[in-house]
């Protein structure tokens, strides 16, 4: 698809600028910057207010965005004190850049990513004067902080994030979020079906295309090449990649294993001390965070990608975005047994039972030892995902902006 195209048909010299407002690093936001840079390439002009490290410059411009960091960092890992202490940092800086560039930009719309949901309400002066907001759901927020602070969340804490929740769908013009799961949630907490919109999170094929890596032969140098690209928390349970490795180990001396880990440690999980307890601290490489773009390359490089989700309220509504970025780059995927995966892949994937190491080493071996059921899995996946394309996707975002712009 020529992301140029315009498929209003309004010209695009005619149209005001977009804002976001993200609480993440944009540049290591998929979602943000696929939808953002959609925009761009469609002719608006497109503002983006993101977080801002230490060492990153208060503004730049990233194929074509204006990117305009704002002086909070993410604190991940942190307590549900932190948490709630950088949104509101965040939430405040975010309202007030807004008001200060709207004047000269003269915003026609602006999108708020999630999470937190309350960061909606950062867009109220403009709201008050007319500019339409969507709201972009990534997660479920009262979901979310129960799965991970269900101990110190007391009743009154449940009940406030369902109603900041609620009051911020209600609130926004539009709603969106990543997959029909979060979808059906939406519908049934009363947000109306013409307001709501599907948006999967699903890679370019652009970025993620087999023909700007070099091919990796299945097992090329003898040795079964795992890789997870992504970050290094409780919620992506890597603890039980590790056992998995040393039950291969144990069962399959002949069968060589090495892991290929790449994000950001957050220090959350004692990952390599578990390797170093398990004695295949030789088999793992932690490479830590790289840039989206060498993402592909990485993937290229192994012979299975790995989307192990530890099983959670919260995760039974997500689906991760690994999958469809190793099944694109034409890898075989092996995934936790969740709802949404089956949902979305069936069998195209190898899954196995959340948080068993044995089940994951029997998956794997079910991979080496069927190379006509692998070879078979791979050509699937691939042309589901092609199906289901941000290539694809990207028109209906694009044409849900125009809709909601001219309302």
């Amino acid at each position: 698809m020529d992301m140029a195209t315009d498929p209003s048909g309004a010209s695009g010299s005619a149209r005001r600028p977009i804002a976001m407002l993200t609480h993440s690093y944009y540049e290591e936001d998929p979602r943000v910057r696929r939808e953002a840079e959609a925009l761009a390439a469609a002719g608006h002009a497109v503002d983006v207010f993101a977080l801002r490290r230490p060492s990153d410059p208060a503004s730049e411009t990233i194929a074509g965005v204006a990117v305009r960091r704002l002086g909070v960092q993410r604190h991940q890992g942190a307590g549900l004190g932190v948490y709630l202490a950088e949104y509101l940092a965040f939430f405040l800086r975010a309202g007030f850049a807004l008001v200060r560039a709207h004047p000269r930009r003269r915003y026609g719309l602006v999108q708020v990513h999630t999470l937190p949901d309350f960061l909606v309400f950062a867009t109220l002066p403009l709201r008050m004067v007319g500019v339409p907001v969507i709201l972009d759901l990534h997660e479920a927020m009262p979901v979310f902080f129960g799965s991970r602070f269900h101990s110190r969340l007391g009743g009154l804490a449940r009940a406030v994030l369902g109603w900041q929740e609620r009051l911020a769908t209600r609130y926004a013009s539009a709603v969106v979020t990543v997959n029909e799961a979060l979808g059906d949630r939406l519908l049934g907490l009363g947000v109306p079906a013409q307001k709501l919109t599907i948006v999967p999170n699903v890679p370019s094929l652009a970025r993620f295309d087999t023909a700007g890596s070099p091919d990796r032969p299945f097992m090329a140098d003898g040795r079964l090449v795992l890789v997870y690209a992504g970050g290094l928390s409780p919620i992506y349970e890597l603890d039980v990649v590790l056992d998995a490795i040393a039950v291969l180990r144990a069962s399959r001396p002949a069968l060589p294993v090495a892991l290929e880990l790449y994000g950001q440690d957050f220090g959350e999980v004692p990952l390599r001390d578990q390797a170093e307890r398990l004695g295949i601290a030789d088999a793992v490489t932690f490479h830590g965070r790289i840039p989206v773009g060498d993402v592909p390359a990485a993937i290229a490089a192994a012979d299975v990608g790995l989307a192990p989700t530890r099983r959670t309220e919260f995760t039974d509504y997500s689906l991760s975005t690994k999958a469809y970025e190793y099944a694109a780059m034409d890898r075989s995927v092996v995934a936790s047994r969740l709802p949404l995966v089956e949902r979305t892949f069936g069998d195209d994937v190898v899954t196995y039972a959340a948080g068993d190491p044995a089940d994951l080493a029997a998956a794997l071996e079910a991979i080496v030892d069927d190379p006509a059921g692998r070879e078979a899995r791979i050509a699937r996946a691939h042309a589901r995902v092609a199906a289901l394309s941000w290539e694809r996707e990207a028109r209906a975002y694009l044409d849900l902006v125009e809709r909601t712009m001219r309302r």
